[in-house]
């Protein structure tokens, strides 16, 4: 009895030294280390440059939500530096309209219209060759001017055709092989992303590439139908949209037009000479001549301008 009392006692004394110095008690297993570092994931899985941040519930240690990738608040600085903006594009450039018909073949461009025009993007996801449903919802939907003249006053339009097809009579045999290989790859990869599953499939964006609506299939007849689900969309991202420009407007964020009366909405960032920098919602620069601007905009900058007696 007096021994197992004198090895109770022991056995307490070690535990309550290890609680004072921090140590495991000695019944824990000490965890083996991750052979992939603190994020138990591969090096080559990895972004360039990335050593591996530990990962907490809710996402990465230090990370903050920015759903629409919205640069940091700058106020408007009229200075003289020595030029530290001759790579940013000219406004005039970005605006370029190089849109081959209505519908887009290019997500990237497509993207950049929608967030640039403030619309939600459509995209089509098509087998024009094989699916009688999407040449009935292209008869009877998508080629009528109706439809045509309000997705060009409320939409931007991508269609992902998988009969790939290249027509440039310039183009070598072998050019025209490796295009079509490289097309196909990219219509598949697209669908991958968006998870698509058969044909026709619609799926709208709202202008900060949020997926907000998903419509499979489609029934000869239904064109009405099918329209009202896309008109209902783009009235949700629409008024989405305004309060979301609201809040940046009262940030100094403001819609400009250039003399052939192309927008863009961005903010000021620095004025040189009659160089304007920009910069829109998503981070993207550009520059442009003042006497490239509207009336209005010219007015606008003259007016600040006189605040700041600057000539």
């Amino acid at each position: 009895m007096r021994y197992r009392f004198l090895f109770l006692l022991a056995l307490i004394t070690v535990t309550c030294s290890c609680a004072k110095l921090g140590l495991p008690h000695p019944s824990e297993k000490k965890p083996e280390p991750s052979p992939f570092g603190p994020t138990g994931i591969p090096q080559q899985l990895r972004g360039a440059g990335d050593q591996g941040t530990p990962v907490i519930a809710g996402g990465n240690a230090g990370a903050k939500p920015n759903p629409l990738n919205m640069v940091p608040d700058e106020d408007i600085v009229f200075t003289d530096p020595d030029n530290p903006n001759a790579n940013i594009p000219e406004l005039a450039t970005l605006l370029e309209n190089n849109k081959r018909g209505p519908w887009e073949v290019s997500e990237t461009i497509a993207k950049q219209r929608a967030a640039r025009e403030g619309k939600p993007l459509l995209i089509w996801f098509t087998d024009s060759a094989s699916s009688p449903m999407c040449k009935a919802l292209s008869q009877e939907l998508f080629s009528t001017h109706d439809f045509g003249a309000w997705a060009d006053e409320k939409l931007v339009r991508l269609r992902v055709d998988a009969n790939v097809k290249e027509d440039n009579p310039d183009l070598s045999l072998d050019v025209k092989e490796t295009r079509l290989i490289d097309i196909a790859h990219y219509g598949n990869a697209l669908r991958k992303r968006y998870k698509i599953l058969g044909y026709p499939s619609l799926i709208l964006l709202n202008p900060s590439g949020e997926v907000i609506g998903r419509y499979r299939g489609y029934k000869r007849g239904d064109a009405d139908f099918t329209w009202g689900l896309i008109k209902q969309g783009e009235a949700v991202s629409s008024a989405a949209y305004k309060s979301w420009r609201a809040g940046l407007e009262k940030k100094g964020y403001r819609e400009w037009q250039d003399r052939k009366g192309r927008k863009i909405f961005a903010k000021l960032v620095s004025y040189s000479k009659g160089t304007l920098v920009m910069i829109e919602p998503d981070g993207g620069r550009a520059q442009t001549k003042e006497i490239s601007l509207c009336d209005n905009d010219r007015q606008w900058i003259a007016e600040q301008k006189k605040i700041r007696n600057i000539q």
